[in-house]
């Protein structure tokens, strides 16, 4: 099988008539769609956090660092900070691994600062522009259906571009003052408890830099908020939600993430669709296992992954999990229906020439920018600059 080609004009083609009668759309966004705008992958963010952490706290990050093997990035450092702090209660008089609960908890917040100031800073410059394509485009499609996103990015990209464009989304929060969290709006499952249907659906799966934990009084839980623009600097005193720790994951409170996870699962396993995906190199296992569950369930679902690189299609493949309604397509190679092969030497056609590198003999549609052009170009929609 290693010898066989893929013509990528023809997968291209097949991928065009899709979009144009799938009736339900959905998209998964993972850090690569931020970084082709210009915002940190996490690698980068690890990085970043790492230098800007105070002497006190640095040796302290580097401990938990050094407990992990070679997934050693910030989502994976926060999670075993988490869990230091879940087995010592917080308690500066309780320690795991040389590292108290007080230090844990301070940690914890000082990496979220950290976070939140590195991305905010970066979004000033970002080249947002690529996204209100996206968004443009997304709201312009007919469809019966309501549009969903889902993304594990923390920025705020894709909220600012519903809103330059004045489109009307839904992502499960309701007030004015401190818009809240309110799981049942999600569960709801007559047509009259529901956002309108060209309301667009944003899930934000790893936490946004718009969320924060708000204390409540007369003993009631803490719950989520969503507060606007430069809320951080407001409230500095504030713990911004971001990346669910494990035990977030496995909660029966129906905090943003759990119930997120359960739209996720509905979306995907709610008859004929079509699910594409960009810039997620499948590094969550919480993720994967849904996007697996539903491929083997349901057999009228169709995921497309765009990749950037060929190494997530080659970890499926190697795992087994190029399943026949699971298209991958990535530089140098594809697998469709099932059959991984690279791509044939065969061009010729207009759909094809914006994003096949000549030079290099790759396909391109793995960065984010190239992705929206193809799907402007398949709609027959005008590219436009915002």
């Amino acid at each position: 099988m290693a010898d066989f080609k893929h013509d990528p004009l023809r997968e291209l083609t097949e991928i065009r008539n899709q979009l144009s009668y799938s009736k339900r759309i959905g998209f998964l966004f993972g850090a690569g769609t931020s970084k082709a705008m210009g915002i940190s992958d996490i690698s980068g963010l690890t990085r970043q956090v790492e230098e800007k952490l105070n002497a006190t706290l640095k040796p302290k990050f580097e401990i938990i660092k050094g407990q992990l093997d070679k997934e050693n990035h910030i989502e994976a450092i926060l999670n075993q900070v988490r869990l230091v702090r879940k087995i010592t209660s917080d308690s500066n008089k309780k320690s795991f691994t040389n590292v108290s609960g007080d230090d844990a908890k301070k940690l914890d917040k000082a990496i979220c600062n950290q976070i939140y100031k590195i991305i905010s800073e970066e979004e000033k410059s970002a080249k947002i522009q690529t996204a209100r394509k996206f968004i443009s485009w997304l709201n312009w499609l007919s469809r019966d259906y309501p549009k969903e996103i889902f993304t594990t990015n923390y920025d705020l990209i894709i909220e600012k571009s519903l809103e330059y464009h004045l489109i009307p989304f839904f992502d499960g929060f309701v007030g004015s003052h401190e818009p809240f969290f309110a799981h049942e709006t999600l569960d709801a499952t007559s047509n009259y408890d529901k956002p309108p249907s060209s309301w667009i659906r944003l899930w934000k799966l790893h936490g946004s830099l718009g969320w924060f934990w708000k204390s409540v009084e007369n003993g009631k839980a803490d719950r989520v908020i969503r507060l606007g623009a430069g809320a951080k600097e407001k409230f500095p005193d504030s713990e911004l939600v971001i990346y669910p720790s494990k035990d977030k994951y496995e909660s029966s409170r129906k905090q943003p993430f759990t119930s997120y996870f359960d739209r996720l699962k509905d979306f995907l396993l709610a008859g004929e669709g079509i699910f594409i995906i960009s810039g997620y190199s499948f590094s969550d296992d919480h993720v994967n296992e849904v996007l697996f569950s539903a491929l083997n369930q349901n057999s009228r679902l169709h995921i497309i992954a765009f990749f950037f690189k060929d190494t997530p299609l080659e970890k499926i493949v190697e795992n087994g999990k190029n399943l026949p309604n699971f298209t991958m397509l990535s530089p140098s190679k594809a697998s469709i229906s099932g059959i991984i092969g690279e791509w044939s030497k065969n061009l010729d056609g207009d759909i094809l020439d914006p994003f096949w590198h000549e030079d290099s003999k790759i396909l391109t549609l793995g960065d984010f920018t190239k992705m929206v052009d193809f799907l402007i170009l398949c709609s027959g929609m005008k590219d436009k600059k915002d």
